[in-house]
């Protein structure tokens, strides 16, 4: 079997800050967006692979050392947490940037889908759209006028084909692309994880289509996800990368097996300080997995804990948290109410130390980032603490999409609730 794609030595470095232009019209654009208080229109980021430290350096190096040949016909799982750099090493075989050092050669023609629309121009319509990819890719017309019905029946936007794509839901953006990506005759198809945009029922037409061209078409696949099913289900080998680097090679199960049990994984993730005011202060919100032995699963519980002193007597208190997406929804919220009815009727908590627990159960959310933001007030009077304490969190899916609620246990009442989902349930806090 011959090699199609051979990685050597190759490394990638950025730097960060302010950049020059290279031009004194766009240097002079960005004094003057200075002097008026807005944001520089040039502003590059970067961004460090090891997010637990501060570098001191201006310059990162978002790959190292990467080595590596993939063989014709092979469906390979690149996985590892977020700045890990497997997006950089996508752009890279996909010669969408260059490395800094080594060397990548590549055997067939590359069909690259990195995020919603690449490629895509959005002043042109879906169908005005697919012939410009196909040209892109270096097919003629005539064989993209082969796969044309086809792509169209997979995306299943057959009615808004002639619309501009800028009209196009993320959605409706992301089938179409992968369709050109996947049914345009390329022999190297790259993936990154934007089937996350998709619903259920598409992610699963993708997967089964990339299967096909895996293993029906004998065409090399390059597959990034956070989805450990779907990396064991689809690819016969995987490759690991960590700040960086590459750490292994090999067989999809046992790369997957390397990397849950990694014992640098993120067993926790916490904020710690001293917020609120005269009547109430929060000193610890935190969240971790039941089974911290192989940390943050969508199998797994997932434990809320906010720990802080109420300080003066007070009615109406609310005390919880907020759960929002990668792609900023707000998914979910829960309150726990503490709060003992007084003589005169109305609700009051008195001065005590508390730590409050909040259980979200195992195979409620799906793989992906998430942010918790903590939420402290008193009811239809004020909030106290909103925006300053916040965590986030990446889930791994291991065993697919979770659809199922469970009850917690507990004294109190919580709620939980998110507007997309057709369930809802409780789950209940602990004192």
């Amino acid at each position: 079997m011959s090699t199609a794609i051979k990685v050597d030595n190759v490394s990638k470095l950025y730097r960060l800050g302010q950049i020059g232009t290279g031009s004194m019209q766009a240097d002079l654009k960005r004094f003057w967006y200075k002097v008026r208080g807005k944001e520089d229109p040039f502003t590059q980021v970067g961004e460090s692979n090891d997010r637990t430290k501060k570098g001191d350096s201006d310059y990162v190096w978002s790959l190292r050392d990467i080595t590596f040949d993939i063989k014709q016909g092979e469906a390979v799982g690149i996985i590892g947490r977020n700045g890990a750099g497997k997006s950089t090493l996508l752009k890279l075989l996909s010669r969408v940037t260059a490395p800094t050092t080594g060397t990548i050669r590549a055997k067939g023609r590359i069909a690259s889908l990195l995020e919603v629309g690449t490629g895509f121009h959005p002043d042109l319509t879906g169908r005005e759209n697919v012939f410009l990819n196909g040209a892109i890719l270096g097919m003629r017309k005539h064989e993209i006028q082969r796969k044309f019905d086809e792509i169209v029946d997979f995306a299943g936007v057959e009615r808004y084909i002639d619309t501009p794509v800028k009209r196009y839901s993320s959605g409706m953006y992301v089938r179409l692309a992968f369709g050109v990506a996947a049914h345009l005759e390329s022999e190297i198809l790259i993936v990154d994880e934007v089937l996350a945009v998709g619903d259920a029922e598409f992610q699963k037409k993708c997967l089964g289509k990339m299967g096909d061209v895996s293993k029906g078409e004998g065409r090399t696949v390059l597959f990034v996800s956070h989805n450990m099913a779907a990396i064991s289900t689809l690819c016969n080998s995987g490759i690991y990368l960590k700040n960086g680097q590459l750490i292994n090679k090999g067989s999809a199960g046992a790369i997957i097996h390397e990397y849950l049990n990694d014992g640098s994984n993120t067993t926790q993730e916490k904020w710690e300080g001293d917020e609120g005011d005269e009547q109430i202060r929060i000193n610890r919100f935190e969240i971790y997995p039941s089974d911290k032995e192989f940390g943050f699963h969508t199998n797994t519980d997932l434990i809320v804990e906010i720990e802080g002193e109420v300080l003066k007597s007070m009615s109406g208190l609310i005390l919880g948290f907020t759960l929002w997406s990668q792609f900023e929804y707000e998914l979910a919220y829960s309150l726990y109410d503490d709060n003992e009815t007084a003589a005169d009727g109305e609700t009051i908590v008195r001065p005590h130390k508390f730590l409050k627990k909040f259980r979200i159960p195992a195979n409620t959310l799906a793989n992906g980032s998430y942010k918790l933001q903590l939420d402290v007030g008193i009811h239809y009077v004020k909030r106290i603490i909103n925006d300053e304490c916040n965590i986030s969190f990446d889930l791994i899916n291991i065993n697919g999409i979770g659809r199922k609620f469970l009850l917690g246990e507990g004294k109190g009442r919580s709620s939980f609730f998110r507007p997309n989902w057709a369930l809802s349930s409780e789950i209940k806090g602990q004192r």
